[in-house]
């Protein structure tokens, strides 16, 4: 396993730890917090029980030890089905899947469920494309996740698959989106954004800006008029 971090981050890395062959952590500044994301791979499902109880007890263990007011990320391939259904895991499984559950994703739930965790993939209605995450032949499934607490799940606004995304062999890339701003306190009755809020709200305009800029090009553009070869060239 290993983490990439976008050139711009790299001040913002305090630690790289690998904490086992199964478990890689990353520490870094965000805002005026800590993030800690912790990147695992899980024993897969041929494994004995033991292995697998380890491995849970392991990330328990490392997740319980992150202070309260620092964010935590749980992200990875955790080799197991959680299934559709959010029966007897209401908050911890947001009820947005496919697929039947597995023993495997039971152990996840319940992990997830200790620990007032939410899995984030679940929380988002996604074109099935966008919510498969392993691809090998005829078999699709879902077995790479992103958790986080609970605390933490208003500021996750969208997690996705990038279907034609190839990370590894048969698995595809799976994104977050983490709305990092936080509100400044009230004064006098008004609540105002920080800068990085209002730089995300031009950003946004730009794009509107941007986005009317090339539809009007699209319209002008004498290459839609060709036929199918020569609008290829």
């Amino acid at each position: 396993m290993g983490i990439f971090v976008a050139e711009k981050w790299v001040d913002s890395v305090v630690s790289v730890k690998r904490h086992s062959k199964r478990v890689l952590i990353l520490k870094m500044v965000l805002d005026n917090g800590l993030l800690n994301v912790l990147m695992v791979y899980a024993p897969h499902s041929g494994k004995p029980e033991e292995v697998k109880e380890n491995f849970c007890n392991e990330v328990f263990h490392l997740v319980r030890c992150v202070p309260q007011n620092e964010m935590v990320m749980l992200a990875g391939d955790m080799n197991g089905h959680v299934g559709s259904s959010n029966v007897g895991y209401d908050g911890t499984h947001g009820g947005i899947w496919y697929g039947d559950r597995n023993a495997d994703g039971s152990r996840i739930l319940e992990f997830a469920d200790r620990l007032n965790l939410v899995i984030c993939n679940t929380l988002f209605m996604e074109q099935e494309s966008q919510m498969v995450t392993y691809a090998a032949g005829p078999v699709e499934s879902m077995v790479n996740y992103i958790i986080a607490r609970q605390e933490d799940k208003a500021k996750v606004h969208n997690v996705k698959v990038i279907p034609n995304e190839e990370c590894v062999p048969n698995h595809k890339l799976l994104v977050m989106d983490n709305w990092t701003c936080s509100l400044i306190q009230q004064k006098d009755g008004v609540r105002s954004l920080n800068q990085e809020c209002i730089y995300g709200s031009s950003r946004r305009k730009r794009h509107e800006e941007y986005q009317s800029i090339v539809k009007d090009k699209v319209a002008e553009a004498e290459w839609k008029y060709l036929d199918v070869n020569e609008h290829w060239q």
